[in-house]
């Protein structure tokens, strides 16, 4: 069976093959517009991302949507990831994953700057290219937690009530 995963970011393929391609599934990347920002700023923008990702894939598989984003909260500022899959009758799973708080400066440069937070770490911290390695949660982890990490657990938990959803219809 085929999934299609809206995007062809590296880290979110990866995520994908990794948890689904040892059960045998065919993996294809499209690149797709998540009709949202490209630097989400509170949840619903950022499962808005996911849910249109998935939505913008072909019918014939199943859909898989991946998309990181921000959110404040009491203060805060949190990265955020979100994820959605679409099976072949139109059910649609939603899942989200960690939260960390970024530093406080992050406020001001993803909202009144407009940065990505990708393009603010390679600004303020001298990376290259984080969105497609360890994200910023593998830098503010020490390395704990990588990106692709974070974004298996969501397929995982979709993949999962995926598999509940068709043992219970």
């Amino acid at each position: 069976m085929k999934i299609y995963i809206g995007s062809t970011n590296k880290v979110k393929v990866g995520a994908v093959r990794n948890i689904l391609e040892p059960l045998g599934y065919e993996i294809i990347p499209m690149n797709v517009d998540s009709k949202v920002s490209c630097q989400p700023k509170n949840d619903e923008e950022t499962m808005t991302g996911a849910i249109n990702r998935a939505m913008a894939l072909p019918v014939d598989g199943l859909r898989v949507g991946l998309e990181a984003g921000v959110e404040l909260l009491h203060g805060d500022l949190y990265l955020t990831n979100f994820g959605v899959l679409i099976d072949q009758d139109n059910n649609i799973y939603k899942a989200g994953g960690t939260r960390i708080v970024l530093p406080p400066f992050f406020k001001q440069v993803l909202f009144e700057e407009g940065l990505e937070l990708s393009d603010a770490m390679d600004k303020y911290f001298g990376m290259k290219d984080i969105k497609h390695t360890e994200g910023a949660i593998g830098y503010f982890t020490d390395g704990m937690v990588k990106r692709v990490d974070i974004f298996e657990h969501i397929i995982k938990l979709l993949y999962g009530e995926y598999l509940h959803g068709k043992r219970n219809a």
